[in-house]
């Protein structure tokens, strides 16, 4: 069983859990997840992993209730306890096998969208520890849904915001602000990471080409097992079939073919709005006499 040490509410619906978990802890590194049951009846949840603590032998995850185990998740206070904490899966960033001679001569610029923002967070945080600069965009539809702003400024050596109806900072979507500050503030930068919604990515990822920027996204989303078993989270990257889990999360945002993954990862979100909706009718008591509970 894996502790959680503490709970904090960073937005409607959006949860942050320090997990106690030693070896995961001493084994992370940025851009890897793990998988997370909350009982033995539980379905496997990948997170990214938002922090760790190798000394405190803690993981941080951060988790959005939408279906139902993503909320049985969340449900859980302090002191109670996931069944399942398995991990570092997949590939660490890029830039953690870089020599760190080479990497200070980079710049680089993330772009972290909702929920995304947190894998963003101990990216530059590494980044930060090893005397690389990079600046941070983090977009939200409003303020209210805005989380690790305070985290992020602390670690990036600009942070920008961008919110859809202009409540904080630049009104607009992130890819205009890209385009600010690369042609009218003359920023450089050497490679952009994304993070977050599938469309903000595949977006994300037509604004840079046109600058020729190199850029990664993290397509974690897309993932059941989490082990390269199930086939679920193919995706196509420059033309070959990739699993997400074991050979990412992380890819070339140029070489993806977004509109593919975009269409299977509706086909499991049809599948998940239906679990949800069992799920609400079995805490309301209701009881399927036909089977189609099941």
């Amino acid at each position: 069983m894996y502790p959680i040490l503490e709970k904090r509410l960073l937005a409607e619906g959006i949860w942050l859990m320090k997990v106690l978990a030693p070896r995961v802890a001493r084994s992370a590194q940025p851009g890897q997840f793990v998988i997370v049951r909350v009982d033995e009846h539980g379905e496997r949840i990948p997170l990214t992993i938002s922090d760790f603590d190798a000394a405190e032998g803690s993981v941080t995850i951060v988790t959005q209730a939408i279906g139902a185990s993503t909320r049985k998740i969340c449900a859980l206070n302090e002191g109670d306890a996931l069944a399942d904490f398995a991990g570092p899966l997949g590939h660490p960033s890029e830039f953690v096998k870089m020599p760190v001679e080479e990497l200070r001569k980079r710049r680089y610029l993330f772009v972290a969208g909702g929920v995304g923002t947190a894998p963003v967070y101990p990216q530059v945080k590494w980044l930060r520890e090893h005397g690389v600069k990079a600046d941070v965009i983090i977009g939200a539809k409003t303020r209210d849904m805005l989380i690790y702003t305070d985290a992020m400024r602390a670690v990036a050596e600009n942070l920008h915001i961008a919110t859809d109806d202009g409540s904080e900072g630049f009104k607009g979507l992130v890819t205009t602000l890209i385009g600010e500050l690369i042609e009218k503030e003359g920023r450089h930068y050497d490679e952009c990471v994304a993070i977050g919604p599938m469309i903000m990515m595949k977006f994300v990822a037509l604004t840079t080409k046109k600058y020729a920027l190199k850029t990664t996204v993290s397509l974690n989303a897309l993932m059941v097992d989490g082990t390269g078993m199930c086939g679920a989270c193919r995706v196509t990257v420059g033309g070959r079939t990739r699993f997400t889990c074991v050979d990412g999360p992380e890819f070339d945002a140029h070489e993806v073919d977004f509109d593919e993954a975009m269409r299977r990862q509706g086909m499991y979100r049809t599948q998940e709005q239906r679990a949800a909706a069992i799920e609400a009718e079995r805490e309301a008591g209701h009881v399927c006499k036909i089977g189609l509970d099941k």
